[in-house]
């Protein structure tokens, strides 16, 4: 069994054409039907032929990504696509061959797969994350047990790295050896997405540094940033509301908003947004915030997309990037648990 990484367009574009018609779906849309090329060799011919502008360097890569997403590939094999659109992985099985299609817009190039779930990016441990990392669109990863462990995470039993047990998942099958040259997750020279990186190391000390109801805090010290007058509802029940804001000096000012946080790392479900609703009527509040630290169930997501005007999803992803906008202002105490430092990075490899 192998695993590979999928994934779906560079700002996530292709994610839902994936998961809604069990898919794993690729660029390259100047690319024919890749099951009518034959050898390694066919292939960089076309890419040469389809990409003159591009390297030598380049096409081979793409060689690398495309060979295998088409020949190499095998029914049972695991795909991880790290979502873009949420904090969140999807783990699924290869369920077909490859297929050039023409009924899903300019998407072409797709592989059958059950999608099987979706865990929080902090179901793994940071050296998984920093292989799912990569750049490249297709490509296999195997360092650290990684296929060992992911399927530990599709078992419900966790990533052993993060309770310290890895060796205790031996006992599941280890990586299958590739004869072909295909392009590795885990190879040095391989680019990898630093600002994920930064941002996952960054979640996992939210997650730390403000569990809980200490979430709230961190939230109300955001908003307030936002130029809103925030109340905190102590620890405890809360009935239905951490959080009530306003606008102006003494927060009486339109848009009034109600925020419900849940730190938990599961999916929060539908119930929760409808809950919302109630408080945000009981309020007379134009506006809600939901914060779901662990993601958000289908339901919720495709239920929140229809009150687009009414309320808002934060998921860790989200909180993430709410801090990074707002950090010079956040208050000193806060800076003191979440200490941050603002870099500059090359681009060339994006």
């Amino acid at each position: 069994m192998t695993l590979w990484l999928v994934r779906s367009g560079k700002y996530g574009e292709r994610e839902s054409v994936a998961l809604d018609n069990g898919l794993a779906v690729i660029g390259w849309d100047n690319v024919p039907d890749l099951e009518a090329i034959k050898t390694r060799e066919e292939l960089y011919a076309t890419l040469e032929t389809n990409y003159p502008d591009e390297k030598g360097k380049t096409l081979s890569n793409w060689e690398s990504q495309l060979w295998p997403f088409a020949h190499i590939m095998a029914k049972g094999d695991l795909v991880v696509m790290p979502l873009k659109t949420r904090a969140a992985v999807a783990i699924g099985r290869v369920a077909g061959p490859y297929k050039y299609r023409t009924d899903h817009g300019e998407i072409r190039h797709t592989r059958a797969v059950e999608w099987l779930t979706e865990v929080p990016r902090s179901a793994f441990a940071q050296d998984l994350l920093y292989s799912f990392g990569s750049f490249m669109t297709v490509c296999r990863v195997h360092r650290n047990d990684a296929e060992v462990r992911v399927t530990s995470v599709l078992n419900g039993k966790g990533d052993p790295a993060l309770s310290g047990k890895l060796g205790s998942a031996n006992g599941l099958p280890g990586p299958k050896k590739q004869a072909d040259s295909v392009a590795s997750a885990d190879d040095v020279a391989s680019p990898v997405d630093l600002v994920q990186v930064a941002d996952d190391a960054i979640r996992a000390k939210i997650a730390t540094a403000f569990k809980g109801h200490k979430l709230s805090t961190l939230v109300g010290a955001i908003l307030e940033t936002q130029g809103y007058r925030v109340v905190v509802s102590p620890p405890g029940a809360d009935g239905g509301v951490d959080i009530v804001a306003g606008k102006g000096p003494l927060g009486f000012d339109p848009p009034r908003l109600v925020v419900q946080v849940k730190s938990q790392d599961t999916s929060t479900d539908v119930t929760v947004l409808r809950e919302l609703q109630g408080v945000m009527r009981q309020f007379s509040a134009e506006q809600g915030l939901l914060v779901a630290w662990g993601g958000v169930t289908k339901a919720l997501a495709k239920e929140a997309q229809r009150l687009f005007f009414e309320i808002r999803i934060w998921d860790a992803g989200e909180v993430v990037r709410a801090v990074q906008q707002s950090y010079e202002h956040l208050s000193e105490d806060v800076q003191a648990d979440l200490p941050l430092k603002r870099i500059w990075v090359l681009a060339e490899q994006e």
